[in-house]
């Protein structure tokens, strides 16, 4: 996750939970019926595709961090079109304690300006079928979250 300002998340140090979740933010941008995806390359989902998004700063709203971490990770502007749900991703170190804990705010955006660059915090960039990931290595659920915002997408009337 990014927008730490150029932080280093750092994780616990095995059997040591971490205090608190972190607050995050991220938008399923479509574009001619495609959706933007990203590489990762930090942990704990380096290497996998997702959405782009980050952490939320203090006094920002979701929807801002959502679109700041946007244009930050990829060079994309776009406009929310609503919010789609929130996903909780957390894992366990050897010993079995919580490792790291996100919980993520999803939205739906449609694209507004820029072609997409990957960068430090994203490795790759491609748009995708949003219903056909072809066996890409995702993030957690990210098929089941595509399917609930392209729904929105088609409810709001801006095609997908």
């Amino acid at each position: 996750m990014s927008g730490d300002g150029g932080q280093v998340i750092r994780f616990p140090a095995p059997g040591k939970a971490p205090a608190r979740p972190v607050l995050a933010a991220s938008v399923a941008v479509f574009r001619d019926g495609k959706v933007l995806l990203a590489t990762r390359t930090k942990p704990p989902a380096d290497r996998l595709w997702s959405l782009p998004g980050g952490k939320v700063e203090a006094g920002e709203t979701l929807e801002q961090a959502a679109l700041r971490e946007l244009e930050e990770e990829v060079g994309v502007r776009a406009r929310i079109i609503g919010f789609n749900r929130h996903v909780e991703i957390f894992g366990r170190d050897a010993l079995g304690a919580v490792s790291h804990h996100f919980v993520v705010a999803s939205f739906v955006g449609e694209w507004l300006a820029g072609e997409p660059q990957p960068g430090p915090e994203a490795g790759a960039v491609m748009w995708a079928d949003p219903l056909n990931l072809g066996g890409l290595p995702t993030t957690r659920d990210l098929g089941e979250v595509l399917r609930q915002a392209r729904a929105i997408l088609l409810r709001a009337g801006e095609g997908a």
